[in-house]
């Protein structure tokens, strides 16, 4: 009778045994997105004066993949794709979010939209996001599009600060909180983007390069050191084994140039000197060094240790689909988007994808010959880059001619290449949406014009100029609410350049590195 009734027991508990052994194998997933890293701006990649040993240590104990595409050259429509697994102008989302995007574009990033922490909550996962967001501010909250728990700037909800610790010190106390349990964490850096805040201590550290390289030198030690974290992290709570930890950048390194800028904490000049590894065109170009990133995968029994994937070609469209499948998740079948489930690749298999890859932009420059491209294409190992009206044309083959070198140019050696991929680019581009959807619109839009108004009520009737209320602005660039505007903050509009940080200096009267409401609109509202 005994054993009878021990046997009856062990039958009763072994559901919830297999149960809780299934919970033990899910892996936990932490996505970390470096900001405008370029390609070479590793060690591990050939880099001689960057160094970045966290990150070189996490590429030796996993797969560096050398073929890894974001789906746009710049920050919004990057990390859109990224999100959903689909590409970013099937949202309208073309370029970033702020103060002078095109009326054709949301608000945010459509809140009924896939996304990786949605599908993964649903299937017993704690969710989070730390850092930038930059998907829109508005209506939804953090919670609409799947995350538990989070801490962002440029987004809804509580706010971090870009530099410091802040971002992966958050992470950090997520990953403590939920180490007994099943997890998908974003954490989304602020390295290498402008404006750049390096530490004290990493500005010593590189204090024999000349100024044009130590700043930013310092900045990628920052943002390497940061990685470091989020790995001793899990380490130190005993669930590296089972955790999948993925590195990758938005974009490109910015357009290397010098400036004078007014920078919070004290540096008067910064420099924007990230690499792209030999390949052309840096962020904003469809060439790849725009829109090729780093992408290195460590996930211990899984991803063969010390690997370099030269053969597979990944997108951030692939991620969802991707990281569902690493997680045991199917995702329901409105969620099939744009992407690949390449799970084979990330455990070390050399696998093709059978998709094309499409990239829109709104930053072609004509007269730029590394920036040009408004439309692109890939498709196998051939990739056309060409203009909306179909007037200007290149066709590389990637395996081939990995830096796009122009005198190797082969359109005109393979006219039905160029006329198949253009057409299949430009039936792409006719399925986009060319209008907002106007649940991704907020109420205080106004007309939508091109640059949206600055004023938050229309004006009494008057003969004379209306005065302007910056109190509308002001508060939609205060994105951490707290009083006062940072120059990241206040540059967030494209079109002003340079112009809008000799704005900035001139409102930092008591020239702190921030603008206060008072300081911005004034005892009166008068324009200065």
């Amino acid at each position: 009778m005994k054993y009878t009734l021990i046997l009856l027991i062990a039958l009763l508990l072994a559901p919830l045994a297999s149960l809780q052994a299934a919970d033990a194998i899910k892996p936990n997933i932490v996505f970390i997105y470096a900001d405008d890293w370029g390609w070479g701006d590793l060690s591990c990649h050939g880099n001689t004066w960057l160094k970045t040993p966290r990150i070189d240590k996490l590429a030796s104990e996993g797969i560096d993949f050398q073929q890894f595409n974001v789906l746009s050259p710049v920050c919004s429509p990057s990390r859109a794709a990224a999100m959903t697994g689909r590409f970013p102008g099937r949202f309208g989302i073309n370029t970033v979010f702020g103060v002078g995007k095109p009326p054709e574009m949301p608000d945010w990033l459509d809140p009924k939209a896939p996304t990786t922490p949605r599908l993964l909550k649903a299937a017993g996962y704690r969710t989070g996001h730390f850092g930038k967001w930059h998907l829109g501010e508005g209506k939804p909250t953090m919670a609409d599009y799947g995350i538990d728990e989070s801490a962002v700037y440029h987004g809804p909800g509580p706010s971090v600060r870009p530099s410091g610790n802040d971002i992966p010190s958050q992470a950090v106390k997520f990953i403590e909180a939920n180490k007994d349990r099943p997890f998908y964490v974003n954490v989304w850096l602020h390295e290498s983007h402008l404006a750049h805040s390096p530490s004290d201590e990493a500005m010593a550290q590189w204090k024999h390069l000349d100024p044009r390289q130590q700043v930013y030198a310092a900045v990628i030690t920052d943002g390497d050191n940061k990685v470091g974290m989020i790995l001793d992290a899990l380490e130190r709570c005993g669930i590296a084994q089972n955790t999948l930890v993925v590195f990758s950048s938005d974009n490109g390194p910015a357009k290397s140039k010098e400036n004078d800028k007014g920078v919070p904490g004290g540096y008067r000049s910064y420099y924007s000197i990230g690499e792209t590894g030999g390949l052309r065109g840096r962020k904003t170009s469809l060439f790849e060094g725009g829109v090729r990133v780093p992408f290195i995968v460590r996930w211990p029994g899984h991803a063969p240790a010390g690997m370099k994937n030269d053969a597979t070609v990944l997108t951030a469209v692939d991620l969802l689909p991707t990281f569902c499948a690493a997680a045991g998740v199917t995702p329901p079948a409105d969620a099939n988007g744009d992407g690949e489930n390449l799970l084979p690749a990330l455990k070390g298999e050399s696998i093709l994808r059978t998709r094309p890859i499409f990239w829109r932009t709104t930053y072609g420059d004509k007269k730029n010959p590394d920036f040009w491209p408004d439309l692109a294409v890939r498709d196998g190992d051939w990739k056309l880059v060409t203009t909306f009206d179909g007037q200007r044309v290149e066709l590389h083959n990637l395996k081939t001619n990995r830096t796009e070198d122009i005198s190797k140019d082969q359109s005109k050696d393979h006219p039905e290449i160029v006329a198949r991929l253009s057409k299949l680019v430009r039936d792409w581009y006719a399925t986009l949406p060319t209008k907002a959807d106007p649940a991704c619109v907020s109420n205080d839009r106004g007309t939508g014009s091109e640059e949206r108004s600055q004023e938050t009520e229309s004006p009494a009737p008057t003969t004379k100029a209306p005065v302007r209320d910056r109190n509308g602005p002001f508060n939609r660039w205060d994105t951490n609410k707290d009083g006062s505007l940072s120059l990241e903050e206040y540059t967030t509009d494209p079109k002003n350049g340079a112009e809008s940080e000799g704005r900035f200096k001139r409102f930092d009267k008591n020239h702190d590195g921030k603008v206060s409401r008072e300081e911005f609109v004034g005892p009166s509202t008068k324009s200065p």
